[in-house]
């Protein structure tokens, strides 16, 4: 791939959306929310694995050839010569992405659980008259308990991403991660764009904080979220008023695995805590 490839992954809600309409201010970036290559990547190994007869077929080179292609082919008609492709999936990929490209980084954006949960709430609340694909049932969307639970599953939007990026984490390649906190984000924006400038080795642009426009309509209108990925503004820090209860934003706080390095060698851009 001629073009330069990195790769946004991490928590939801934690950033990755406000980070790409960033990067996209530089003429030379690629960024946007979520793509479909992920999928399509995860469904070409499938398909090559031996589930299928005809993977005998199939040699390593050749395995390695295909998947790098279907990176060449989605980005293809791209003029940017640096590309961020997003998805929370990449950190579960991490061995198969190093495999293919050694050079392969992921900024992986992080937020204290409690608040991630609590901004789906948020959003539920807003759009409560619509139908929200993010819940299968009524059973799992009848009260902020089971959508809190449902959302927290291994297999769901939270706990999926959650469990990806600490496999990552304590991985013998998290020296290639970057978690960026979002409340660092928001608060010195410009600091932490001139770190993760650093981390890609890429030569810095002067960013218009005071601005910042993107948005996906038409995907959050079809996933019954209207807004969800809307992003308007200047870059800042606002003030949040949890509207979980108690006890379940008290269960999500204390899931930050990452501001414990130990075992770990992941670069971390991040708030301190105050003694």
């Amino acid at each position: 791939m001629s073009k330069k490839l990195y790769f946004i992954s991490g928590l939801p809600r934690s950033g990755s959306t406000l980070l790409a309409a960033i990067l996209r201010q530089n003429p030379h970036f690629h960024a946007a929310m979520s793509s479909p290559l992920a999928a399509l990547f995860s469904s070409l190994l499938e398909s090559m694995s031996s589930r299928n007869e005809g993977s005998v077929l199939i040699n390593e080179q050749q395995r390695k050839d295909v998947l790098k292609g279907v990176f060449d082919s989605f980005y293809a008609s791209q003029e940017e010569a640096v590309i961020f492709d997003t998805n929370r999936q990449w950190c579960a990929k991490l061995p198969a992405l190093k495999q293919l490209y050694p050079d392969a980084k992921i900024i992986c954006c992080v937020r204290n659980v409690a608040w991630v949960m609590n901004s789906f709430e948020k959003s539920f609340r807003k759009n409560s008259l619509q139908n929200n694909k993010m819940f299968n049932n009524a059973v799992e969307s009848n009260t902020v308990y089971s959508r809190l639970d449902t959302l927290g599953q291994r297999d769901r939007v939270v706990g999926f991403a959650w469990s990806a990026l600490k496999e990552a984490f304590y991985s013998d390649h998290s020296s290639s991660l970057l978690l960026v906190d979002y409340d660092l984000l928001v608060q010195q924006p410009e600091k932490t764009l001139s770190l993760i400038y650093h981390f890609i080795d890429e030569p810095y642009f002067q960013h218009d904080f005071n601005y910042i426009s993107y948005s996906e309509t038409a995907f959050d209108q079809n996933l019954g979220i209207p807004g969800l990925h809307n992003v308007e503004g200047p870059v800042r820090y606002q003030t949040h008023q949890s509207v979980l209860p108690p006890d379940l934003f008290e269960k999500y706080s204390h899931m930050e695995f990452w501001k414990d390095t130990t075992g770990s060698q992941a670069n971390i851009i991040r708030i301190k805590d105050s003694d």
